[in-house]
């Protein structure tokens, strides 16, 4: 038996991260797969105000921080938060605010050192004990990741790729997503992410026992419904309810109806925790509250006949 770990949306959250990476003992699993989006979205300047002060306005709440103590803790505090802390001066803001392409070099930046210190931390934790570590980018994530997923010896990118979680057990995986109201990165039309799809199903072995670790939910599957947004990103109401539709992938859910493999491991709708049977895949997506720095996650243990258990995890 192999028992798999899987965990997605935890979008910079070191406090997640951490949690994902002591998994394997905590469930004892051995093989943890980490899903799309992996990095934050928001940088928070930490300002020097002179006078052994810096000040940061985080949430509504202006911060007053008179030691270096104070100021690491709060950095912890908003690491742990998915949020990307970095210390300036004024004229410094102000230049980066009026310049947006220094403003996302400097994301980048941020957003590529904390994804080497995990990939580095991964390494140290997994490798002495033998855990497979497979991860992809999500449609939230830039293309800038792709060097330092690919540069690790021992963690996986498995954007693309069929890999083998053990002897019976394949996986196909894509962070990429049908287009979002938020023009994301990786968001792609139908047709070219069923082309994607097609082109790792076709090259796997054993579609019986085969994994499908794709990002975006199968529309209408119930793991994949979002408030509707008007055209000013703004909710809508119906008769003075929120109104809920379903957002995920048609493609995703046509090549699941087409191949019907194993298993479907899903994210990217965060608030639709839940699973789903198309046909004879099962389809999970265990949701995401990164920011309050809960690590949600389904533990999977498969034999050589299929999907002996799973279970939702929380924590």
């Amino acid at each position: 038996m192999t028992r798999v770990f899987f965990a997605t949306d935890i979008h910079g959250s070191e406090k997640c991260f951490g949690k994902f990476l002591n998994a394997w003992k905590f469930y004892n699993s051995t093989v943890l797969v980490l899903g799309g989006d992996l990095t934050g979205k928001i940088i928070v300047p930490i300002v020097d105000g002179g006078s052994n002060r810096l000040t940061c306005t985080f949430q509504g709440v202006t911060y007053d921080l008179h030691s270096e103590d104070e100021v690491q803790a709060f950095e912890k505090k908003l690491r742990f938060s998915g949020y990307y802390p970095f210390r300036t001066t004024r004229s410094e803001l102000e230049d980066l605010n009026a310049n947006k392409e220094k403003l996302d070099e400097l994301f980048s930046r941020l957003m590529c050192d904390s994804l080497k210190r995990w990939i580095s931390r991964a390494e140290e934790k997994l490798k002495p004990v033998n855990v497979k570590f497979f991860v992809t980018g999500g449609n939230d994530d830039k293309y800038e990741i792709e060097p330092i997923l690919k540069s690790s010896d021992y963690v996986t990118d498995a954007e693309g790729e069929v890999v083998s979680l053990d002897d019976q057990h394949e996986m196909i995986s894509s962070g990429y997503s049908n287009i979002t109201p938020w023009a994301c990165p990786r968001d792609i039309s139908e047709e070219d992410l069923e082309a994607k799809i097609v082109k790792m199903a076709d090259r796997v072995q054993n579609m019986q026992t085969c994994i499908f670790n794709l990002h975006c939910p199968p529309y209408g599957s119930g793991l994949d419904t979002a408030p509707e947004l008007d055209k000013e990103l703004k909710p809508v109401f119906k008769s003075g309810q929120l109104n809920q539709i379903p957002v995920g992938s048609k493609a995703v859910l046509n090549s699941i109806q087409k191949y019907q493999p194993l298993l479907g491991l899903h994210g990217h709708i965060h608030e639709s925790k839940g699973e789903t049977s198309i046909g004879r895949t099962v389809c999970l997506n265990p949701g995401s509250e990164y920011s309050e720095g809960v690590l949600r996650g389904v533990v999977l243990d498969l034999n050589k006949t299929g999907v002996k258990s799973w279970q939702f995890t929380s924590g």
